[in-house]
């Protein structure tokens, strides 16, 4: 993965309330009712997007490899959206597994999006929305290429892999359930929770069993193909998946109206950048809008 300098935001956004910079990079939030929605800063740049054909567990999928361009940044969820964050825009909790801070479940894509419409409602300026399976694996790898988020590959496929056991909720350490975020260690850009846990809906359309007409790179690639009521893609895996099936190139689809109580969604945002520089410095905010942390 390359990152391209000089596009980090200088300045908040307009719905942030806290903005700052740790050491993951620059994050976003604000508090809708009570309740904590936490943003990280995905910077631009270019990556692999797939994975090869020799990495174990591979599907096909997943190829073939091919490079794709993030020509903006973008703020994506620290986490799958809860069953807080669920409930502070909804008088009723579809999922199978209750618990405040679980991801929230069974539910379906087009609910995924009627939510984010109604948090853009809530909170002026925010375009939030379902991130592209493209925007999805590149937050998810920042920068590594291997299996999953620490660089680290994918040794036992079917069984309890070492790596991913660190990292997210699977087949052999979930105790057949869904587990509240932020338990295993984050990705490098701050995000918890991509591998296993519940599988997260992208707004692509699926377009067939493996990537077509990728030669040459792509930029900021969306997959249009298909008639509106065909498959949405989805990606990370989930409690109920084996370790090879929480991978960061695995990909998975289903219906408009699919829910299941292993698929939830994580939520995307923009920013226009009239102007950015190479370091965010939290001493030039005000001092009611620096980090907590």
């Amino acid at each position: 993965m390359i990152s391209v300098p000089g596009m980090i935001p200088a300045f908040p956004p307009v719905w942030a309330e806290v903005f700052g910079e740790d050491e993951f990079g620059v994050f976003a939030e604000f508090v809708l009712k009570e309740v904590r929605f936490v943003w990280r800063w995905i910077p631009p740049g270019r990556f692999l997007m797939g994975s090869p054909e020799d990495e174990v567990g591979r599907w096909d999928a997943e190829g073939p490899q091919h490079e794709v361009t993030i020509s903006r940044g973008f703020w994506l969820g620290e986490t799958p959206v809860t069953q807080a964050q669920w409930m502070a825009l909804r008088a009723d909790n579809p999922s199978g597994f209750k618990g405040r801070d679980h991801p929230v479940e069974n539910v379906t894509w087009d609910q995924s999006e009627s939510f984010a419409a109604d948090l853009n409602a809530a909170i002026p300026g925010l375009a939030a929305g379902l991130p592209t399976e493209a925007q999805w694996e590149y937050a998810c790898r920042a920068g590594t290429t291997g299996a999953f988020h620490d660089g680290s590959f994918c040794t036992v496929p079917e069984g309890k892999d070492p790596a991913l056991d660190r990292l997210g909720w699977f087949e052999k350490n979930s105790g057949a359930e869904t587990h509240p975020v932020k338990q295993k260690l984050s990705n490098a850009w701050g995000l918890y929770d991509l591998h296993g846990n519940v599988w997260e809906w992208c707004c692509d359309q699926w377009e067939g069993n493996a990537y077509t007409d990728r030669k040459g790179g792509v930029v900021d690639r969306v997959s249009e193909a298909g008639d509106p009521g065909d498959f949405r893609v989805a990606r990370g895996g989930s409690w109920l998946n084996q370790a090879r099936n929480c991978r960061a190139a695995i990909r998975d689809r289903g219906r408009l109206g699919d829910h299941w109580d292993f698929r939830g969604f994580r939520l995307a945002a923009g920013q226009e950048i009239p102007a950015a520089e190479p370091v965010l410095g939290a001493e030039r905010l005000p001092p009611e809008r620096r980090s907590r942390g």
